[in-house]
């Protein structure tokens, strides 16, 4: 066994130094690879210098054998002539000078193969440069048709989306039209019962109105026939007046209305008695029944009302559309404000109207105008969320109040005239001095808020959400809210 331990053991070294020695080989090869490589592509750049080189050795050689030669024939033929010699003297230099001349190309030579030596280094540094950005480019292209493979799945995901939610939008647009469809056919159904209602309510109670002036000519019918005697003395005294007017009233009544029925004729009884019932009616169409109007005291009603249908004065007052229009205190004086940011004043005379000038500074629109109490004096607000402040006299602004973060709806006067109140649609009312040109107090109002109102130290809003606040501006709280009804 120790044996064959020992074989194995040797077996591997041989091993081992047989894969040394081809390692060993496999370097020198490729070392003499490489050489040979260089030595081929080297030798095809001096190739030129290597013939040059041949010739000039060539030349060399001939010239020592030529010396060996006149050496040889000098000692042969020591009575040359000088002829000879001096030709082969001027041989020797323009061997010389040949000689001269090569080397000096060699050198060029030379100096040209280290200049191409640089180039081909540089070229060689910048061949690893390329490729090295070679290699980031194509890293980096690898990396970007990876994504675009992503983009490409994630497209295709969000087109299988899409084509599912374009069905879906069909299918509702489908059932949106069938819907759309039954409702119309749902409301004309509506309509013709409504309809159909209307018309037999309509005839129900054209028969109930029958039914009822038949009723009615029958009943006068018979009190025309029924004769009425009244004591005209029997009519209450002036103590009996006193204790129980509404009854004296009852009695005034009576006595004055069948008065002259007691002796005439049967028409005139129907006249009185259509007379009652026509008084009855209108009352019934009272909103309020007192005792002075039982005793036919006037009241303050309007008997008569119309809208205007036509218009007594048209102007062209503004280039854009008119957003406010307000009258002065005395109503001399009307002011009107439009989208094309300014303020143009009128005189009112005669139901005419004369341009009495503009006030200008405003950066937007117009929402609101007020005028203070003398007159003299105008708030504004604007869409450029500011509130200005002009005297009569001069059209520039004389104060800009700038605080809130939307357009201004509203301002107004209070009735001190130092200070102003703004709504805003930023959910805000805001207080300021005029004097100071500063805000005093903000009131956070809960919404949209679309005009002011305001005493001293009560102000009322009003707001889109369909409801009127009351503020008391001392302590900045609301005291009422009051929801308005309907639409």
């Amino acid at each position: 066994m120790a044996a064959l331990g020992a074989e194995r053991g040797e077996a591997s070294k041989v091993e081992e130094k047989i894969n040394t020695q081809k390692t060993a080989d496999s370097w020198k090869r490729h070392i003499i690879r490489q050489l040979k490589h260089r030595d081929k592509y080297q030798k095809a750049m001096f190739q030129d210098v290597i013939l040059a080189y041949i010739n000039l050795l060539e030349r060399s050689n001939q010239r020592a054998l030529i010396t060996k030669g006149i050496l040889g024939s000098g000692s042969r033929y020591p009575a040359s002539s000088n002829e000879s010699l001096t030709s082969l003297i001027s041989k020797n230099d323009d061997l010389k000078k040949t000689t001269g001349e090569l080397a000096y190309q060699v050198l060029e030579l030379q100096q040209e193969i280290k200049i191409k030596d640089s180039v081909l280094e540089e070229q060689h540094a910048r061949m690893c440069e390329v490729k090295k950005d070679l290699l980031g480019v194509q890293a980096e292209d690898g990396s970007l048709a990876v994504r675009v493979a992503e983009v490409t799945e994630g497209n295709r995901l969000l087109k299988r989306e899409y084509d599912s939610l374009l069905e879906q939008h069909h299918d509702m647009d489908q059932t949106f039209r069938e819907e759309k469809l039954r409702g119309q056919e749902m409301l004309e159904e509506l309509v013709r019962r409504k309809q159909h209602a209307a018309i037999r309510m309509n005839s129900r109670n054209e028969r109930r109105v029958r039914a009822r002036e038949a009723s009615l000519q029958k009943e006068l019918e018979t009190a025309g026939k029924v004769k009425v005697t009244i004591d005209v003395g029997s009519v209450s005294a002036p103590a009996s007046r006193e204790a129980s007017p509404k009854s004296d009233l009852a009695e005034r009544r009576t006595t004055r209305l069948f008065r002259s029925a007691s002796v005439t004729s049967p028409p005139r009884i129907l006249d009185s008695i259509k007379e009652l019932f026509d008084r009855k009616k209108r009352r019934g169409n009272s909103l309020c029944l007192s005792l002075e109007e039982e005793l036919y005291v006037p009241v303050g009603i309007c008997l008569a009302a119309r809208v205007p249908v036509r218009a007594l004065h048209v102007l062209d007052a503004h280039e854009l559309g008119i957003n406010a229009v307000r009258f002065s205190s005395s109503c001399n004086l009307l002011a009107t404000g439009g989208t094309d940011r300014s303020i143009k004043l009128w005189d009112v005379k005669a139901g005419m109207l004369h341009n009495r000038g503009t006030l200008d500074g405003s950066n937007e629109g117009i929402t609101s105008i007020e005028f203070d109490q003398t007159g003299t004096r105008v708030i504004a607000a604007s869409y450029d969320k500011s509130a200005l402040f002009w005297r009569l006299d001069d059209s520039a602004p004389k104060l800009t109040l700038t605080g809130h973060s939307r357009k201004v709806t509203a301002a107004k006067f209070k009735c001190s005239l130092r200070q102003v109140v703004t709504g805003s649609a930023d959910r805000t009312v805001k207080i300021w001095d005029l004097h100071r040109a500063a805000c005093i107090q903000t009131i956070e109002v809960l919404s949209y808020c679309s005009d002011v109102v305001c005493s001293e130290h009560v102000i009322v809003s009003g707001h889109y959400d369909r409801k009127i606040r009351f503020w008391d501006s001392r302590a900045a709280s609301c005291t009422q809210e009051v929801p308005l009804q309907g639409r």
